[in-house]
């Protein structure tokens, strides 16, 4: 094996192994803590008693509440930061994120149109996908002549960036056009919708298995991805189909912020200062990136929703207010260091 390839394979290792040991501690801590806490006494018991199929304890009954919440922030933000690494990639700017196309916009129209109209609740998910795959089919017929590869597709990005914008204004009208007229006893779990919350988010397989997927389309691609990050001309030189591999981060990056915000809503700022911050702690190369972004989104995520959860306890803050909080000074630290 050459050198090079073992260091990265045990460098990879490392970062992997370590980011896993800190979202495992992130949850356990979630686990615990509240405005009843758990003792760490209690805690294997409670394990057990949850391992058994039977929570008979309190403390075993708060740890399988808090364990789901947990699970499904975790989920919600490992899928937003590698959905914020390929659009990195994909429009070659590494303050990029995950809404940028206007995509969450969709989402957003879907999901207020059914919380207006009073819907169950596995209607407005449904109505938030079907918006977010509907502006990304959109977007994709308006711009899929951007997303072609060779030195033409340099400006393609820009191009690709503006009809985005464009779509997310639009979609941008329609949800103040909502939101003015819907009644007043929507409105809360509207506005909460629209700023991310984890309180009413129930577990399920279907994020797991979008985020598992889109994992390994990322990991299998990561190479090229290192290439496209640097020159789409140079890709195309080497051999790499730069026409499939845009139209591949496009398409998973998508559906996967369409999964994160189907589940939670609009969370901010995950999918953008991780992906950024892991470069900066772990370097440019995606077969290191990826999986570091992954495991510190959700780690991020857990620990901003059980501050959400305990600042104010009983009440709850919506966790997108707390990454908004969080984000917005690491963002303008991460852009001060980028102009330098």
């Amino acid at each position: 094996m050459h050198p090079l390839s073992a260091h990265l394979r045990y460098r990879t290792g490392v970062v992997t192994a370590g980011l896993l040991l800190a979202s495992i501690t992130s949850l356990l801590f979630a686990g615990v803590t509240g405005s009843v806490a758990i003792p760490l006494a209690d805690l294997p018991g409670a394990l057990q008693e949850l391992l058994n199929g039977r929570a008979e304890t309190l403390a075993a009954t708060l740890l399988d509440l808090r364990a789901s919440r947990a699970l499904t922030a975790f989920v919600t933000g490992a899928t937003l930061s590698l959905a914020g690494v390929m659009m990195q990639t994909l429009l070659r700017n590494p303050l990029a994120d995950p809404y940028v196309l206007g995509i969450s916009a969709g989402s957003a129209v879907g999901a207020l149109l059914a919380l207006m109209l009073m819907c169950a609740a596995w209607m407005v998910d449904a109505a938030a996908f079907i918006g977010a795959v509907a502006i990304s089919m959109l977007l994709y017929v308006l711009a899929r002549r951007d997303m072609r590869g060779g030195s033409a597709a340099e400006g393609g990005t820009a191009l690709l960036l503006l009809t985005g914008t464009i779509l997310s204004a639009g979609c941008a009208a329609l949800i103040m056009l909502m939101l003015s007229i819907a009644p007043e006893s929507r409105l809360r779990s509207m506005v909460f919708w629209m700023i991310g919350d984890l309180s009413g988010a129930p577990l399920r397989w279907l994020p797991w298995i979008v985020l598992a997927a889109g994992l390994a389309f990322a990991l299998r691609t990561a190479r090229s991805m290192n290439v496209l990050a640097l020159h789409a001309e140079a890709a195309s030189t080497l051999g790499i189909r730069v026409g499939v591999l845009r139209k591949g981060l496009f398409f998973c990056s998508g559906l996967l912020t369409a999964s994160a915000v189907t589940t939670a809503g609009s969370i901010g700022f995950v999918g953008l200062i991780v992906p950024h911050a892991c470069r900066f702690a772990f370097g440019p190369d995606h077969r290191v990136l990826i999986p570091a972004a992954t495991l510190a989104g959700g780690a991020y995520l857990v620990l901003a929703d059980t501050l959400a959860r305990t600042v104010i306890a009983p009440q709850q803050l919506p966790v997108g207010v707390v990454t908004a909080l969080i984000g917005t000074p690491v963002f303008l630290y991460q852009l001060h260091r980028l102009r330098k």
